[in-house]
């Protein structure tokens, strides 16, 4: 497990979250705990509880018994799309295109996704080298009665990605219907083996909704009608935001120090009905999935901008990756006051949803002001999501990641789960 002595890891969460060292976030994992496939029932998965330094055990289904009476769930209605376009060279070599996110030139991943006839796509190519510039890529495949003629050409490489410029016909159809299409759902790399009929409907919770992901929420994978049932005899309530999942979610951090780690942006949309709902549940909120968690703290630092100054422009508005714990730190406030200038701010630009950007990172050394729980599954050795469990739990993650170890849990996507209370 690679545990560090009480005295050390007292000292390293109490610096500056910059400061961390990654190979202090780090365990052994065999490569037979990862869960290839998911079970048969999704609420049949184990359900790892910590609260207070203390862990019990119990199954998905029952997590309505481990939630306190009226507590409010938010979860992330985003649906993973089918990113993986496999190519045909005429030459007989394949090239994969997986698309990751939209062009800087469309405002947000929906307004990209209902393109039609063209769009340009920030993507990762397997093979690039055997792609020269200036090739058009040709791939048709069926669609109901018809074909769709999709072609892939490269319009520019980046420093870690290309933009690829991808036409199509029939041109009525948006690039959302061309990837259901024409695309595979991209599973995890750590899941080694091509997806499978049984993926299109297992990758996907029960209430993905919005399109644009290019992996799930997987904490939400185990939720079913059942769960929601029990958790309405609770008086617990729930309510959707969302943020779209890139592919910097499975991206190991490389450098030593977190210093020098780049944060992925990542789209979020938060309808102002929701915000209304977290201001009336503050104390009582719990996050289903790391990237409900990121985007409900993302809407408490916005909120803070905001108080500083109301006049803020939309595009001022995006988290970055370190100003939590720089200049925004000064400048806490009440949860409930956070909210309400949210909701002021677009009160007053006749906004129903409120659709940005966040590169938060949360880690060690980061204070939580919204949430009092995270539902979520064991994570990748030197993740950011890893930090995150670590945010919670503080010297306490490899405590509940060696019970997970120990007790025979599946870990990663398609694994079992937590309740970490904060």
């Amino acid at each position: 497990m690679g545990l560090i002595c009480k005295k050390l890891r007292l000292r390293i969460y109490s610096m500056d979250p910059k400061q961390l060292q990654i190979k202090d976030f780090t365990y052994t994992l065999p490569e037979n705990r990862i869960a290839v496939y998911p079970l048969a029932d999704r609420d049949a998965s184990k359900l790892l509880v910590y609260k207070r330094g203390n862990i019990s055990e119990d199954v998905y289904r029952n997590i309505a018994r481990h939630l306190p009476e009226e507590a409010f769930l938010v979860l992330n209605d985003t649906r993973v799309v089918e990113a993986r376009l496999l190519f045909q060279k005429a030459t007989g070599g394949n090239i994969e295109i997986f698309c990751l996110a939209p062009h800087t030139q469309y405002a947000d991943i929906t307004a990209a996704m209902l393109q039609k006839h063209r769009v340009w796509w920030n993507c990762l190519i397997g093979g690039a080298s055997k792609w020269k510039r200036g090739t058009v890529l040709e791939k048709k495949v069926a669609a109901g009665k018809g074909t769709i003629v999709v072609q892939a050409s490269v319009a520019e490489r980046l420093p870690d990605s290309f933009t690829v410029e991808m036409r199509w016909e029939p041109g009525n159809l948006s690039f959302a219907e061309v990837l259901h299409y024409a695309g595979t759902i991209p599973l995890p790399p750590y899941i080694k083996r091509e997806a499978d009929k049984e993926d299109e409907e297992r990758y996907q919770t029960i209430y993905a909704r919005q399109q644009g992901s290019v992996a799930a929420p997987t904490a939400g994978l185990h939720f079913t009608e059942n769960i929601f049932q029990s958790l309405g005899k609770k008086h617990i309530e729930h309510d959707f935001v969302t943020l779209h999942v890139g592919a910097g979610t499975f991206k190991p951090v490389k450098s030593e120090s977190m210093k020098d780690h780049v944060m992925h942006a990542e789209f979020m949309d938060v309808r102002y009905e929701t915000i209304e709902k977290l201001l009336q549940s503050t104390g009582k909120i719990f996050c289903v999935g790391t990237t409900s968690l990121r985007t409900v703290e993302s809407l408490y630092w916005m909120g803070v901008k905001l108080k500083r100054n109301a006049g803020l422009a939309v595009n001022d508005l995006p988290i970055t990756q370190w100003e939590v714990y720089e200049e925004l730190a000064a400048y806490k406030i009440p949860a409930r006051e956070s909210l309400k200038a949210v909701l002021k701010w677009m009160e007053q630009r006749s906004m129903k949803r409120l659709i940005t950007q966040t590169r938060i990172i949360i880690a060690p050394g980061y204070d939580f002001n919204i949430i009092s729980g995270l539902i979520t599954n064991f994570h990748q050795p030197k993740s950011t999501l890893l930090l995150l469990v670590a945010a919670i739990t503080g010297n306490d993650w490899e405590k509940v990641y060696r019970y997970g170890l120990e007790n025979n849990f599946r870990f990663l996507s398609y694994g079992d789960g937590c309740l970490l209370f904060t």
